[in-house]
């Protein structure tokens, strides 16, 4: 029994001697040595073999378990250092991904600037794109603006639409919702309160001395226009002669695409040289809560009160505080900062010196704009 008790603690000390160290030979040889021997010395043999394979069995797994370690922490310096190259890859990769975005934009930077040289002094005509936002409540619009760029070494990378009033040949006779909404208007004015449709374009006053109001507006907007490119602002130009197939919606519409503010000039049909104001938006009848008056009425204000103290700057009489508030179309469908500047009215002087002032008056409000 005790014989076979040994054989299988041998056996399994065999075993574990392969899978540790594989040490297999050496213990075949010892095994077959041991089975060579026979009687008590056979046994003693057997009882020293064992604790010499004991001994090398615990010297070898002690071994192994250096080894092992060694090993491992030799993995581990590996892991690491593969975790160190993989994150000096990362950040490589992700210092050339942003040398490469700067370069990008630096380059649609240059674009950009050689674009807009490349078009200095240059203009272009805009022509209709029903497409448009609000475009599809515009029932005039066979006809085009023209956009002008400075030649100015002071370029100051800013649009102003000049929008000469009224000038549309049978306009009146047409009509356009007064909201994009279709809701009533909130106040009177050329088209009553209440009122949800208003003419495209009215045919504007008379001046005293028989002038029509579009033709003052024209001569106006003309010398305001070269008074901005000189200042170096590129400048888009609703009409430049006496009639365009563009009723208000279609004139706000195409500002809103391609301006970066929007100037109508009107004068007051009174006659007591009141001097000059702009339409400011009415907080009444949730007129403010509706958009797109909701997201830039404020701008509307900030662009009209730069304006007014422009012109004060110039000389310019001032009608009351400069402002009068009315529910207009332009106002309701502006989605850029947008006035209705009325200059004066039909007793208002409009010569060459008064025009040249007026102009300088703008040029001053939109450079404090």
């Amino acid at each position: 029994m005790k014989r076979k008790n040994r054989k299988s603690l041998r056996l399994l000390l065999l075993l574990l001697m392969t899978a540790a160290v594989g040490l297999s030979g050496c213990m075949g040889e010892k095994r077959l040595w041991t089975e060579a021997v026979s009687g008590s010395e056979a046994a003693q043999s057997m009882e020293n073999t064992l604790e010499t394979e004991e001994s090398t069995v615990q010297t070898a797994l002690q071994g192994t378990e250096g080894k092992t370690g060694k090993e491992t922490e030799k993995e581990t310096e590996n892991e690491t250092e593969e975790k160190r190259t993989e994150e000096a890859v990362k950040e490589t990769e992700k210092e050339t991904a942003e040398s490469q975005t700067e370069e990008t934009e630096n380059e649609n930077s240059q674009k950009t600037k050689k674009d807009s040289g490349d078009m200095a002094g240059k203009s272009e005509v805009i022509n209709w794109n029903p497409d448009w936002k609000y475009a599809e409540n515009s029932r005039i619009h066979t006809g085009s603006a023209t956009l002008y760029y400075t030649a100015s070494s002071g370029a100051k990378g800013m649009t102003v639409c000049i929008n000469a009033g009224h000038g549309t040949s049978g306009g009146f006779d047409v009509y356009t919702l007064c909201h994009p909404d279709g809701s009533p208007k909130v106040t009177g004015g050329s088209t009553a309160k209440g009122q949800t449709k208003a003419a495209a374009v009215s045919g504007g006053t008379t001046m005293d001395d028989g002038t029509p109001e579009a033709a003052v507006t024209l001569k106006l907007a003309l010398v305001v226009k070269e008074r901005l490119l000189e200042e170096g602002y590129n400048v888009l130009m609703i009409r430049e002669n006496d009639d365009v197939q563009l009723d208000n919606i279609a004139r706000t519409v195409i500002a809103n695409q391609y301006a970066d503010c929007h100037i109508a000039l009107h004068y007051d049909s009174t006659e007591s040289d009141k001097g000059t104001f702009y339409i400011g938006v009415p907080d009444e009848g949730g007129y403010r809560s509706m958009e797109p008056v909701a997201s830039h009425w404020q701008d509307h204000e900030r662009l009209g009160s730069a304006l007014i103290d422009g012109m004060r700057q110039q000389g310019v009489k001032i009608f009351g505080d400069g402002s009068m508030d009315i529910d207009l179309t332009q106002t309701s469908y502006s989605t850029i900062p947008s006035v209705d500047l009325e200059i004066g009215d039909r007793a208002s002087d409009y010569s060459e010196e008064t025009l040249e002032k007026l102009a300088a008056g703008i040029a001053a409000g939109l450079n404090s704009f």
